[in-house]
Order: C-alpha cells, then structure tokens, then sequence
C-alpha cells in the first residue's frame, strides 16, 4: 500500500533514491560523495568532514578526515575572543532569541516622519502593485522539483532568492513559531515542523545561488 507524508509526498524508498543529489551526507556526518583531502597537515585521509572555520564565518568550512575533525571540534570554543561584557550581552539577546522587546506605545522617529504625511504603512506610497513586481521573468516560474516548490511555497519565499536569503527567511519564521516565543504555546508546533522541513529541502539545492 502506497503511504505519503503530511505533506503528500512519496515517501517510498526508490523515491527517495532519485530525490538524492550528490554530496548528501551519512548518518555519521561524513559527505562520503567528497573528494576533498583532509585540510590537517601531513594527513593524507579523505576530507569527509567539515567543520567551521570561525565563529564569523560559519558558512566556510575546514574538511577533515574523521579523527582530525574531533581533534579540531575538541579545541573549538564559539567565544573564544569574547569578553566577559559581550559574553553577558549575547546571552541577553538569545534568551529572546535576538529580538529585544520595544517599549509599549512609543512609536520610532521614522514611524512619527511618516504619520506627519497622513500614511499608516509605508508600502502604500508605492500604491496597489507595491508587492507585484514581475522580476525579469515577467512573473514566470523557474522549473524546480515539486520538494523545493512547496518548501518555497512554505517558506512564503520566492525561487529567485539565494540562499542566504531564504535561510534570513527561514531564520524569522523559526523564531515567530518557536513555542518560547509564545508562551510556551505548541499551537504552531506543526506549522514549525513544516518549516524546518522545507529548509532541510533547500540547503542542500544545486538550484539557488550560495
């Protein structure tokens, strides 16, 4: 018997087989498509593993053979180099997930500029079409696999985004739905699951700029 997913997808094992693009990784971690070698010095080991160069940078990876990425995960510290200070300043703004509160009932210079001119929402300068732009395409659709249309679709984002883009995007969505943003509220729990389905579909697609 055909079984799918919430989402109506086809969740049998040739499907799966097919979605599958080179450089997927393994259960252990390892990207066993890679031909890189290990980064560590004197080691000639495949590079399977990756790891961050930088707290800043933590999109640009080191690849190591396995035993040198648990040396190297062994000695990394996210703040090394942080003081005392910005230490107590990061842990302040993660515990409400980098989005401070804004006091009640002040409204900002930009927003008081704005109502001087009778306008409640900005985007209303730009009249009816101001979210209708066609882009180059004139409005048409790039072809994509039917998983990373409904990501798209669930991630409210367009195909013509990057990456990076789309992961701001993601990024947003997880901290409106996550339940310590709501009180402890798990009635977006299932709307979230969906959200970090469909980004688990786009960061690994050959079919949007890094």
């Amino acid at each position: 018997m055909a079984k799918s997913d919430p989402f109506g997808f086809d969740l049998s094992v040739s499907a799966d087989k097919k979605k599958r693009t080179r450089g997927r990784r393994g259960m252990s971690g390892a990207f066993e498509t890679s031909t890189r070698q290990c980064e560590h010095a004197g080691c000639q080991e495949a590079g399977q593993y990756r790891a961050p160069k930088s707290p800043d940078t933590l999109d640009d990876y080191f690849w190591f053979c396995k035993d040198h990425v648990r040396e190297y995960n062994l000695k990394w510290n996210f703040f090394n180099g942080t003081t005392e200070e910005e230490f107590e300043e990061f842990i302040d703004k993660d515990r409400v997930w980098g989005r401070e509160t804004k006091p009640m009932g002040k409204t900002s210079a930009e927003q008081r500029a704005w109502a001087r001119l009778g306008v409640d929402d900005p985007h209303q300068v730009l009249g009816g079409n101001a979210t209708r732009n066609p882009g180059k395409n004139g409005g048409a659709q790039r072809r994509l696999p039917a998983t990373e249309r409904r990501a798209l679709d669930i991630l409210e984002a367009k195909d013509s985004w990057s990456k990076p883009e789309i992961r701001k995007q993601y990024k947003s969505l997880v901290k409106d739905l996550h339940p310590d943003m709501n009180g402890g509220n798990r009635a977006d729990e299932d709307r979230l699951q969906e959200v970090v389905w469909a980004w688990d579909q786009i960061k690994d697609s050959r079919s949007f700029r890094d």
